[in-house]
Order: structure tokens, then C-alpha cells, then sequence
């Protein structure tokens, strides 16, 4: 049986790791690359880079903080934010990603993720989507959860995977940040569409809240921030607990 990963997210913005709730009201917590190094001793199975705001911003990734974050760690690394080209996947890879994820290009351009996945395979492409409830329809969000586009999420998540993106980070901008558990519903109205790996993003708030999300089978990963940012939950202890609840882990 394959192990449930564990990811802890940098947002970065001005070369700093950020954090929010509901995606506004954003603070400081830490330099992002003694986080990561942090996070490599802890035992996290992955790590997610966000640049929060070049997709808003209209430019390109800092490579620079990238770079450095990459050599410090020995775990996968997803790396998004600014990506809307096939030579911006090459320019992240270069600097050490494993792994690119795209979200607002893949909007503007449905076509980039197809041209990536020939590229560099499916297992290099990650998409993904902010989604958050409009009139009761689950909906795409785009530019950090600014914008919303009007389109379905779960039509959305059907045709990246058709595209060739090989695994879907799926962030629930009503769940972020307030700790009440992870987005269940939209998780399992996911999971029942695409057979690609989904992980689960916004709302942990405590272990309980991992338990309960990787009892849908669809979900092969838990991924937060400020829980793990401020040591409310340690990435051992998590493990070591999910073990106790018949979660298969990596210790």
C-alpha cells in the first residue's frame, strides 16, 4: 500500500514565508530557506513552494530563494507561482525542483499543461486549483484566489488529468487558514472524477483533521502551513499518530 505523504507549504512572498486565512490578511513567519532545512530534519515526506503573488504581480519566480531552498533539502520539491510557459518549468527545474505546479497559466492557457507533460512527463506536472463555494457550485479561482473564472472545478480537474497533469493540489480557499478540518465535501466530489493523485490543502487544524481526510481514498497527500509554521503540530508526532490509526506512513 502506497504511504500518505505529509507536505508542509512555504507561501513566499518578498522573499519571506507568509501565512493567511482565507487567503487575505497575510503575515510574516520565517526566512523560507532555514524553514525548509527545518522541515528536511523533521521528517516532512515533500515540500511545496508557493511565489504567492508573482501571478498577480505578472512576473516571473524568485529563482534566487529557490535556489537556495533547493540545496538545502533532500525531499521533493513542488514549485509554483509565475508559471506560464513550458520555459518556466525549465527555469524552475533548473533550479532544483522535482516537481512544477501551475495554476493561473494553466487558465490562460489550457494547452501548457499538455506541452509540459510531453516535455517532462506527467509526473513532473502538478496542477493546481484555489477553489472556493459560489452559489453552492464548486468553482475555480485564479491569481492567488483573487479572480474567480466562472469555471467548474470538478469539469476543470477532469480535463487536467486528460491533459496529462499527474497530480492535482487542490487548495479550498473557504477552509484556509481556520483549522476546522480539511474541505471533505469538495475533496470527495473530486475524488470520484479524476484518478490522479489529489492532495488535500487548506483547513488542517489538528492530527484528527489528517485522520479523517485520508479516509477518502482519493486523497494521497495532507498539506498545510501555519500548524506546522507554529509548531502547533510536529510532523513526527503527526506520523507517529496517523501509524497508531492504521494510516500507512513513512516514519
Amino acid at each position: 500500500m502506497l504511504t500518505k505523504r505529509i507536505i508542509p507549504c512555504l507561501d513566499v512572498r518578498d522573499g519571506r514565508v507568509v501565512k493567511g486565512l482565507n487567503f487575505e490578511g497575510v503575515k510574516d513567519v520565517s526566512d523560507p530557506v532555514e524553514l525548509a532545512a527545518f522541515y528536511n530534519g523533521e521528517g516532512a515526506d515533500e515540500l511545496v513552494f508557493y511565489d504567492i503573488t508573482a501571478s498577480h504581480e505578472g512576473r516571473e519566480l524568485f529563482t534566487d530563494i529557490l535556489t537556495k531552498v533547493a540545496s538545502t533539502i533532500f525531499i521533493p520539491l513542488t514549485v509554483g507561482g509565475g508559471i506560464n510557459t513550458v520555459a518556466d518549468f525549465d527555469r524552475v527545474l533548473k533550479c532544483g525542483a522535482d516537481k512544477v505546479s501551475v495554476n493561473s497559466g494553466a487558465i490562460r492557457n489550457p494547452g501548457l499543461i499538455g506541452e509540459a507533460a510531453r516535455k517532462y512527463g506527467s509526473q513532473c506536472v502538478v496542477l493546481s486549483m484555489d477553489i472556493r463555494r459560489v452559489d453552492g457550485a464548486f468553482t475555480l479561482f485564479a491569481k492567488g484566489g483573487r479572480e474567480n473564472t466562472g469555471i467548474d472545478a470538478i469539469e476543470w480537474a477532469k480535463a487536467g488529468e486528460q491533459s496529462g497533469a499527474g497530480e492535482l493540489v487542490v487548495n479550498s480557499i473557504d477552509t484556509d487558514g481556520v483549522k476546522d478540518g480539511f474541505d471533505l465535501e469538495m475533496l470527495d466530489a473530486l475524488q470520484q472524477v479524476v484518478s490522479i493523485p489529489i492532495i488535500a490543502s487548506g483547513g488542517a487544524g489538528n492530527m484528527v483533521h489528517f485522520a479523517e481526510v485520508f479516509r477518502l481514498p482519493g486523497v494521497d497527500a495532507g498539506l498545510a502551513a501555519s500548524i506546522f509554521h507554529y509548531r502547533e503540530v510536529k510532523i513526527r508526532d503527526l506520523k507517529h499518530y496517523l501509524h497508531e490509526e492504521g494510516v500507512p506512513v513513512r516514519l
